[in-house]
C-alpha cells in the first residue's frame, strides 16, 4: 500500500472554495479502483490550511489517477486557489479501520 499526507495552504480567504474543489475530487476518486482513503480536513490552527490524507493500493495507482481527464481538469481549476503545499509525507499503511487487510 501507499500513503500520502500533506498540507495545502489556500490563497487568503479561499479555503472554503479549495475545500469544495477537493471534495469534488474525493467524489471522483471514490469511483477509482485503488483509492482506499482520501480524507480532507480543515486545520484548526490556520484559517487557510487544509490537510489531505490518501491511502492507495499502490504508488502506481496514485500516479495513474493523476492522468484521468476529470482529475486533471479539477487540478487546473484548483491550482489558482492554492498558495502553497508543504509537510508532504509518503508512508506505508500497515492496517487500521478503513485500510484493507493485506
Amino acid at each position: 500500500m501507499y500513503g500520502l499526507h500533506g498540507k495545502i495552504t489556500a490563497q487568503p480567504g479561499q479555503r472554503e472554495a479549495l475545500l469544495a474543489a477537493l471534495l469534488r475530487g474525493a467524489e471522483m476518486l471514490s469511483k477509482l479502483e485503488g483509492c482506499y482513503t482520501y480524507i480532507i480536513s480543515r486545520a484548526s490552527d490556520d484559517a487557510d490550511a487544509i490537510w489531505v490524507t490518501e491511502v492507495w493500493r499502490s504508488a502506481v495507482d496514485h500516479q495513474a489517477s493523476l492522468s484521468h481527464e476529470a482529475i486533471r481538469t479539477l487540478i487546473t481549476e484548483a491550482r489558482p486557489l492554492i498558495a502553497g503545499m508543504s509537510d508532504r509525507t509518503e508512508f506505508e499503511p500497515v492496517g487500521g479501520k478503513g485500510v484493507p487487510s493485506l
